[in-house]
Order: structure tokens, then sequence, then C-alpha cells
């Protein structure tokens, strides 16, 4: 079965195709990348502007256009906390559906969580025992863990990278030291009102971190950069994030865009992310974390390809089908 999957993030719009075969893992075929920049669309009333629904729409066209021509059986679209918590989603969503005929659904924040469990329990294997996930995204942040491969506890809260710094952040650096304290604190609030259930469950064996957001603090922090001979094998450590804290804050985008891992697109919030990522993993008692390459986009073609291995394949799976079904989706609206 030939599956893409179109995710619709904060930052860019996501198209992955897959080719899943019951007993192996999903054999990348093509992907596409495509910025939209919601999150600095949406302001401070969560109304996302028209010129990124614009291009939102745009690029949810191509991504349709590049399934086509590569034949696959099946397109999932969905949307993450970006378009999920905006005002005006229901407007969003009705732009695409009038200009492509694709219904974006949505999972719930804690169905991506236990989806990139899923990622994370199959890139890592058994051996990382009880597992422990932290996911930050730009709108929200996913934690999860468990021993097996569903997760015992899964949880999505509203600390994305990007969401904080809007809402907690002045524009301009430096940051004061008190705009970082206080945003520490809100966070560090949250997560231990949050996280009971979580700290609950027993030590975990593996500390496991997905995201671009922690790739990129982990390259901050001197990991090697990700080949692909040995990707995932990068970490970071919670002390190397608490130094790396106040030197952001002093920097401004320009200058942290030209520090070790951290891209342009992603300057303005790595602040934000790296105060989340330190105080998650104080709350947590994790003194490091584990990089880890796959996320939600893996989590849910491992889903499909559990599916797949459970019955038998569909007669339209052996020759593809040139028409792909739009909307067997397994979401929550």
């Amino acid at each position: 079965m030939r599956l893409a999957v179109l995710d619709i993030g904060s930052r860019a719009v996501h198209l992955k195709i897959a080719d899943l075969v019951p007993g192996g893992p999903p054999e990348p075929v093509t992907t596409l990348k495509q910025s939209v920049h919601l999150a600095e669309a949406t302001d401070h009333q969560g109304v996302i502007s028209q010129d990124a629904i614009g291009r939102l729409v745009g690029a949810v066209t191509e991504s349709e256009a590049v399934a086509a021509a590569y034949h696959v059986d099946d397109l999932v679209p969905l949307a993450t906390s970006a378009v999920r918590d905006a005002a005006n989603r229901t407007a969003v969503l009705a732009a695409i559906e009038n200009a492509t005929g694709i219904r974006v659904r949505f999972f719930s924040g804690e169905e991506e969580a236990r989806l990139t469990f899923l990622a994370a329990r199959g890139w890592h294997g058994w051996s990382a025992g009880q597992m422990l996930l932290l996911d930050i995204g730009g709108g929200s942040m996913e934690l999860a863990c468990g021993s097996r491969t569903e997760p015992a506890v899964a949880l999505s809260l509203p600390l994305g990278a990007g969401r904080l710094t809007r809402h907690h952040l002045p524009d301009e650096a430096p940051v004061h030291k008190r705009d970082v304290a206080r945003l520490r604190q809100y966070v560090r609030a949250v997560l231990t009102e949050a996280t009971v259930d979580l700290r609950d469950q027993p030590v975990p064996t593996s500390a496991i971190a997905t995201s671009k957001t922690f790739a990129q603090l982990a390259r901050l922090a001197g990991a090697p950069r990700p080949t692909a001979g040995a990707p995932g094998r990068a970490t970071l450590t919670r002390s190397d994030l608490r130094q790396w804290i106040p030197r952001l804050a002093a920097r401004s985008d320009a200058e942290r865009a030209r520090l070790p891992g951290i891209s342009a697109s992603r300057a303005h919030q790595s602040l934000a992310g790296a105060i989340v990522a330190e105080a998650a993993m104080e709350v947590l008692d994790v003194q490091r974390v584990t990089i880890c390459p796959w996320a939600l986009r893996e989590g849910i073609l491992l889903d499909r390809l559990a599916a797949l291995g459970a019955q038998p394949l569909p007669a339209a799976a052996v020759p593809r089908a040139r028409n792909h079904a739009l909307h067997r989706l397994h979401t929550v609206s």
C-alpha cells in the first residue's frame, strides 16, 4: 500500500509518501515541504490571516498534485494545533475543501502524543524499555510514557515554541532576564499541574525527544550533524540547555541563526523552545534525552502498517490505484 501523510503544522505543510508492506518498516518514496508560517500569521485572538490561508491552500493543492502523480492508494490529511486551535479554523478548513475537495481532519492532542510515541518505539525498539517521550511543536507539546507499543499516559499541552514566543516574549532582542524567568515560571507551573499521572509512572529507562526544536537544540549544544549512516544518535543534556538559554536571550534572531543548528526560520522561537525543553526536563527529572528522527508522520505510517498486518491486503493495494481516497481517517474532529 502506498500511503501519503499530509501534515499541516504551524510552520510548514509536509507531505510524506511511503510504501507499506507488512513485516517491514515504511519505505520512503518522496517528501515535499512547503513553508506557510501559520504561527507568525496568527494574531493574539487566534485568527489566522487571509494571506496565510491563501498560502496554505496553495501548499495543499501542490501536495495533492504530488500525491496523485505518485499514485498513492490513500492520503491522510491532518492539521495539528496551529489550525486546530485557531479561532477561524472553520473558515480555514472550508477554504481548503472548496479549493481542493480535501476535508482536513484533526487528531486530538492526546492522539498526536500516542502516534508520536508509536514512532519513537518503532525507531528505538523494545530495548528502550519504559520510555518517556517529549515532543515540542509550534503550538503544543506532546508527552507520553509507557513500556509497550501504546503509551500508558499521553498528554498534549499548549506549550509550543511558537505559541509561547507570541504570547510571552517580546518581539525584540535582547530578552530581559525577568521575561525569561516569567516564561519559565509559567511553563513549570503548567507542567507541574498537568503531568501528575506521568510522574506517577515507573521511572523511565529511556527519555526520547522528537521534533525540529529538540534536534536543533541538540546541534546547538554540540551534538554532531545527523547523517544517513547514523541518524538519531544525538543527545541533549539539561545542563547544556540551561547554559544556552541566557545566550539565546542575549542574541537577535539574525545572530541566533548563525549559531550551529539554529535555522533562520526557527531562530525567533528558539529561546522559547529552549525554555520549555529545559523546564520539562527539570519537572520530569530528566538529565539527558536522545533525539529521535521519527515523529508524528512516521507514527501514522506505522499505525496504518500495523492495521495492514492484521488483515489481508485489499485487492486495490496490489496494482496501485490511480485514484486515491481522501477521507479514510481514524481521527477526532
